[in-house]
Parts: C-alpha cells; sequence; structure tokens
C-alpha cells in the first residue's frame, strides 16, 4: 500500500478529512521550499503537492503562473526538484508527496528513468495536467512498477463515459477539479461539488479529493463535507508570496499559519 493510500485509510479511520497542499518547488527559493513543506506538514497538511515549474502552466490561474516564473529564475529544474523531495524525505519519511506538473520535462527526462530517480527520492506521486487519458498508459505503467500513484483529474465538465475511463487508470486518489476555470478562480458552489463526488464515486472506490478556489477554512470545510479531502494551492502560494516581501522566513509562517486555519475548519466536522 502506498504512502497516499496509507494516509487516506488513516483518516477514514479517524472520521478526517485529508488536507493536501500546493507549493511551487524553488518559489521563493529551493531552501525556502523545503522549510515550507516541512512547516505545511507540522501545521496539518496530510499531502503534500509539490509543483514542478514550467514555462506553460496552463492550468494555473496568475497567482500560481507567477510563482512558476519565480521558481524558473531560480532555475529549479525537474531534477533540482526531486532533489528538494530527496531533503525533505531525510527527516520526514511518512508524508506523502505528489509532483504536479507537465508532461514535457517528465517525457524529456525519460519515462523510466524519471520514475526510478523520483521513487527513489522518495516521491509517491505523479499528476502530469496535460497528459489525457488516452496517452497515460506508458507513464502510468513505469510509475506502478516503482510503487508510484498516477492521479488524474476530472473536470466538471468531464462526461460520464470519459470518467469511467479516467478513474480506472487512476490510482491513490482523484482529483475532482471544483469548477470550471483555472486554479484560484471564484465563485465555488458546494452543491456543484458535492454532485460531482457522488458521480465520481459512481465509478471508483478511490478518495476523491477536491482542489481548485478553495481559498479559506470555511470553503475548505464546505468541501471536506462532501469529499475525502480538500486540495488548497493559490491562497497559500499567494499567502506566502504576500509575506514573503518581509523575508523568507515571513514567507513560511504564513504558509503555515494558513494551513492551521484551513485545518481547524475541516477538523471542526468532527466536532
Amino acid at each position: 500500500m502506498s504512502r497516499i493510500a496509507q494516509r487516506f485509510a488513516q483518516l477514514k479511520e479517524q472520521g478526517r478529512k485529508a488536507l493536501v497542499t500546493y507549493s511551487v518547488a524553488g518559489d521563493p527559493d529551493a531552501e525556502t521550499s523545503l522549510k515550507m513543506l516541512h512547516e505545511m506538514v507540522a501545521r496539518g497538511a496530510d499531502i503534500l503537492e509539490v509543483g514542478v515549474p514550467f514555462s506553460d502552466p496552463m492550468a494555473e490561474g496568475p497567482v500560481i503562473q507567477q510563482a512558476h516564473e519565480r521558481a524558473l529564475v531560480n532555475r529549479l529544474t525537474l531534477t533540482a526538484v526531486i532533489e528538494l523531495v530527496a531533503a525533505f524525505r531525510a527527516t520526514d519519511n511518512q508524508t506523502p508527496v505528489l509532483l504536479m506538473g507537465y508532461a514535457n520535462p517528465v517525457e524529456h527526462m525519460g519515462y523510466a528513468h524519471f520514475a526510478d530517480v523520483a521513487s527513489a527520492a522518495g516521491v509517491d506521486a505523479l499528476l502530469t495536467v496535460d497528459l489525457p487519458p488516452e496517452e497515460v498508459a506508458p507513464i502510468k505503467a513505469e510509475l506502478s512498477r516503482v510503487g508510484m500513484d498516477c492521479i488524474l483529474l476530472v473536470a466538471p465538465t468531464t462526461p460520464d463515459a470519459r470518467l469511467v475511463k479516467i478513474v480506472k487508470q487512476a490510482s491513490g486518489f482523484v482529483y475532482s477539479v471544483s469548477l470550471k476555470g483555472v486554479t484560484g478562480s471564484g465563485h465555488l458552489d458546494s452543491n456543484v461539488v458535492a454532485e460531482q463526488v457522488a458521480r465520481i464515486r459512481q465509478h471508483t472506490a478511490l478518495p476523491v479529493a477536491v482542489g481548485f478556489g478553495i481559498r479559506d477554512a470555511t470553503s475548505a470545510r464546505a468541501i471536506a463535507a462532501v469529499a475525502d479531502g480538500v486540495v488548497v494551492g493559490s491562497a497559500l502560494v499567494a499567502a506566502a508570496a504576500e509575506a514573503g516581501q518581509g523575508g523568507p522566513e515571513a514567507a513560511v509562517a504564513a504558509a503555515g499559519a494558513l494551513v492551521a486555519e484551513i485545518r481547524q475548519g475541516i477538523d471542526s466536522l468532527a466536532s
């Protein structure tokens, strides 16, 4: 059983929901990124989603696009991101780590080589935003070979027939996009999300985590009430970037404070 599967199983036994936190590796720099990962875990993150910097992050809104740009200035390559995860694993061998990015850097490295070095570094899963289900089989085979999960997205516009194809190839959990648009978009409707999650659950027993548009304890609590986990990204990146004007330590503290606030909101469901 993968770290991700174990974490969801543990949380289910506890009657709790998963908090998945997103940050871009190398934003504002590699050293601060590492500190931020540890701080988010300390403040309540269950799974870390680490963004691989890319020049054309098409699924991202302006907040995360700017984070990618800052990281690229720091020359955070895919190899450097994997090394960052290895450094994280030096003191944390329990928290699941998911790499989220785009197909080009992974294809350039080579699927087999990526799987070997990423798994050796302690990466638990990969989500490639722009790799459709029709083309995911080769990379999934390499991920499966080394025990890594293949995380796939389901959008509100995904037809049922296509949804079935997607969830059959997914492992770890299914990432349900909460709304039409890019990361950081507004207009989050928990009733629509509930319908989407129910639709996914008709076709898979995998946990369903919902992302896009979740920005605070209130929205996280509303989504956690209908899903197995929530993914928070733009709000964390924005909080860290704003506070980061006061220095790297302030950025880490701001991200940690928001994680703690969201964690409290999610856990209030059980009270």
